[in-house]
């Protein structure tokens, strides 16, 4: 009798029932109970690591089959414990399960290595009949693509395609051989298959189909990111971080592609993302290339944020695990460099060359690369011409190509130093206070570029140009100065300009604008609004855009002459008694252009909103005093 619970019986029913409905939980809370009234009921032991395998609890069930293995024999639970190492990622330990248990059965040998799988699954497929053939398939298809990324292969078994997991498999296959542009469609119509066939199922939410496809997402963003779409790349990622997938796999991969994509730059949203690869279970989940390549990124992402004994530590593990793998040597390379440590980093590079020749070629690129820098060293050290032009361009050349703008700059500051003690004001030395500005400008060294450009200023006060500069750096570091400064500018009437107009008006600037005014025009004759006296022929008021106010002919209001009362029609239009009032009507007037306030031509061109007045018009007959209008100020009319 189990205490509390009714007789033995009846818990294994309830654990029957609880396994036909996939209620593993409850099942194992039955399981203990028969357990502890027989601790060694061999049934009710493997029970329980089914059950535990079921729930992804590999850790206790390997714990249950270590404890009793008096009880459970490598025969009957030799499956699950395979399965158990496996995925927890311990590979070798699952094959020499496999090769200890005397009967191969078609379940074992779905756990061999890859390079051995795709034999042993295409003759389970060939000579299997049960109801597990379509996950065969779908296992065939991954072991395919798993190839594809790690190794060099390039079977195709002409598998279909009936499912989203067969078509994101086959996608994944195409990635790896390069073909990006099918592996996107692939990952297409695998999210296409994936919708059709979660819809066919009420009870799934929208959330369960995002879930569902968020490896798929996933898989597209890593395409994009090759493909050099990063942009868009870094938003897919981000959205499925934002769903927050069960599969710690996943989250994993993605956060370390995000981190890639930001390199040395938004460190902060990196520490964020790499906590996401280093989630628990995490090492279950993902292949040991995998797992070595967050490590990397983490490695140097520590590099980047001048973490120095966090990322030798990384290093080490690294190289411990795998002494010939060049990256670990590469980073703890650059990671001496920074340290200005180039004569180890060579010693370091030369050394796992003669160790390891099969990555010798790679390795001695980056020793070339080292040795440019020492060659620079070298030059500098020649005191007799270190100074001297054509020894100051070779070396910010170097420096410069190798992307250390720091020593370039410092080559230029030793250079300026020596001449303005030795020939202060020479034309060398302007010249080369002018190559160390223009140096800051191009690298963005704005403001140690304005004590350069001072100097070169106060040599020349009459140096337009040096002062434009000097009042565009000092814009972003001291605005105070750059509107100090600009007081020295000369006023435009003193300037000889030599402008071509008509070049002017035909370059792209010009030419936008005049495209923009088309446009408006254009927009304005469709809608009808043209002037009752517009004539074609006639020559549009030149003052036309300015308002009514600024204009040269303007006389202002007139004083004590009141206007007819306001009737229908838009506000300042005036009855036909007083057309013989309008200046635009007599011989004087210089523009024959409508003008705004004149009450026909003056309609926005891109609006068609009808005017208060127009929708309610005054009556005819109304007695009541209106106000006297308020003139209208002037605007952009129409022409």
């Amino acid at each position: 009798m189990a205490s509390g619970s009714g007789p033995v019986s009846a818990l294994w029913t309830e654990i029957n029932r609880c396994g036909q409905n996939g209620d593993f939980t409850r099942a194992l809370k039955a399981v203990n109970k028969i357990l502890h009234e027989n601790k060694d009921d061999v049934t009710a032991l493997h029970c329980k690591i089914v059950c535990l395998i079921q729930n992804g609890g590999f850790k206790e069930a390997l714990n249950v089959m270590n404890t009793h293995t008096k009880s459970l024999t490598s025969d009957m639970i030799g499956f699950e414990k395979a399965y158990c190492e496996y995925r927890l990622n311990r590979v070798e330990h699952a094959l020499k399960t496999i090769q200890g248990i005397p009967e191969q059965t078609d379940k074992l040998k779905e756990l061999e290595r890859y390079d051995e799988c795709l034999a042993v699954y295409k003759d389970m497929i060939r000579n299997s009949q049960d109801d597990y053939e379509e996950e065969r398939k779908t296992n065939l298809s991954a072991v395919l693509a798993a190839q594809s990324t790690w190794e060099s292969t390039s079977a195709d078994l002409g598998l279909p395609e009936s499912s989203y997991e067969l078509c994101y498999n086959a996608a994944c296959f195409l990635i790896g051989q390069g073909q990006l542009s099918q592996g996107m469609q692939k990952l297409q119509k695998a999210e296409e298959l994936c919708r059709k066939s979660l819809a066919e199922d009420s009870d799934v939410t929208e959330e369960d189909v995002d879930a569902e496809l968020a490896i798929i997402h996933s898989q597209m963003a890593y395409v994009m990111q090759l493909q050099g779409r990063t942009e868009d790349a870094l938003q897919l990622y981000n959205q499925v971080i934002k769903l927050k997938p069960s599969d710690v796999g996943l989250l994993a991969v993605t956060a370390n592609n995000i981190i890639t994509i930001n390199k040395d730059q938004n460190v902060f949203d990196s520490k964020k993302k790499v906590k996401l690869t280093s989630a628990e279970g995490v090492e279950h989940k993902l292949a040991t290339k995998q797992l070595q390549a967050i490590e990397i990124n983490k490695a140097l992402l520590a590099m980047y944020t001048n973490q120095a004994d966090q990322c030798n530590k990384m290093l080490a593990s690294l190289q411990t695990q795998n002494p010939g793998h060049p990256r670990p040597v590469l980073i703890k390379v650059a990671q001496l460099c920074r340290e200005k440590q180039h004569n180890k980093a060579i010693e370091l590079l030369q050394r796992f060359s003669d160790q390891h020749p099969e990555s010798a070629s790679g390795i001695k690129l980056t020793m070339a690369q080292l040795y440019l820098t020492q060659a620079c060293d070298i030059l500098k050290s020649i005191e007799e011409i270190k100074y001297k032009p054509g020894m100051l361009s070779a070396l910010v050349t170097m420096y410069t190509h190798e992307e250390d703008i720091d020593s370039a700059i410092d080559v230029f500051t030793q250079a300026i130093q020596y001449y303005q003690s030795e020939q202060p004001g020479s034309a060398i030395h302007l010249s080369l206070v002018r190559e160390a500005a223009n140096c800051k400008l191009k690298y963005g060294r704005k403001k140690e570029a304005t004590s350069d450009l001072e100097q070169l200023w106060k040599q020349n006060t009459n140096d337009v140009h040096t002062l434009a500069q000097l009042i565009s750096a000092y814009s972003l570091v001291d605005q105070d100065k750059a509107k100090a400064l600009s007081k020295h500018l000369p006023s435009p009437d003193t300037m000889s300009f030599n402008v071509d107009v008509d070049e002017l008006e035909n370059s792209h600037g010009a030419t936008y604008i005049r495209k923009k005014a088309a446009k408006v025009l254009f927009i304005f004759l469709c809608s009808g609004k043209l002037p009752k006296n517009y004539d074609p022929k006639s020559t549009p008021d030149p003052e036309r855009w300015l308002p009514m106010r600024e204009r040269s002919y303007y006389r202002g209001k007139k004083k004590g002459k009141r206007k007819e009362q306001v009737g229908r029609g838009t506000q300042g239009a005036t009855s036909g008694a007083s057309a013989e009032l309008d200046a635009s009507k007599s011989a004087s007037s210089p523009p024959t252009s409508p003008r705004p306030g004149s009450g026909t031509g003056t309609a926005t061109a891109t609006s068609n909103a009808v005017p208060p007045r127009q929708q309610k018009p005054a009556a005819a007959g109304a007695t009541r005093k209106k106000a006297p209008q308020k003139k209208k100020k002037g605007g952009k009319g129409g022409w």
